[in-house]
């Protein structure tokens, strides 16, 4: 089996930066850099300083990642929406071009690589509850080198879409909570007296 440095050495640099953010290699992670250098590509994009690009994804898995360090997004720049639909699909918008692509995934994953004895091995091993840590992650590192293989569209869809465009992420002074004394964003006080505005969570209470 390869180790994690050897496989590390052949990734291309982009996704290096990525598996140095994230902590690992793993398929999810390839998934989002595959995303992000496609929209790059369709886009003409360069990393979000500030929000010049938005993304949207439809989970909240590892790929989420990759499109943070390739495309500068963040949840709080406010230019990383999360709707945790489970669904392996993202839409990116740049600003500048007023354009948006929505990139999903429409067909199950079939490894085509050169170990394919040894993935179906480990596949059954992970299925039935018997593969070890160190099988887990050979068999997460042999689907990332067959997922780099691939043409791209054979593993995602792109369609350029209609995008409402967010707003910028919106700035508001802070003021004391009125039960629990807090410092809260304004926008998020709840109560229509002055002198009686509570958080969310004392509202609740």
């Amino acid at each position: 089996m390869e180790n994690t440095k050897d496989i590390k050495l052949k990734l291309p640099e982009n996704l290096i930066k990525c598996v140095d953010f994230h902590g690992h290699l793993c398929p999810g992670l390839v998934y989002g850099y595959l995303v992000a250098q496609e929209a790059m590509d369709l886009l003409e994009l360069k990393r979000s300083r500030d929000e010049e690009v938005v993304v949207v994804s439809e989970n909240d898995s590892c790929a989420v990642d990759a499109l943070q360090i390739l495309l500068g997004t963040s949840t709080g720049k406010g230019n990383l929406v999360l709707k945790d639909y489970g669904k392996n699909a993202y839409t990116i918008f740049s600003r500048s071009s007023k354009k948006a692509f929505r990139f999903s995934r429409n067909k199950s994953y079939q490894y085509s690589g050169e170990s394919k004895e040894e993935f179906t091995r480990l596949d059954s091993a992970i299925s039935s509850g018997k593969a070890n840590e160190e099988e887990k992650w050979h068999h997460k590192h042999l689907k990332s080198a067959d997922l780099l293989s691939k043409p791209f569209a054979e593993i995602f869809s792109a369609k350029e879409v209609d995008f409402h465009v967010p707003p910028f992420a919106p700035l508001a002074r802070s003021e004391a909570c009125s039960k629990c004394g807090e410092m809260t964003m304004s926008t998020k006080m709840v109560g229509p007296e002055k002198d009686m505005r509570l958080c969310i969570p004392c509202s609740t209470q």
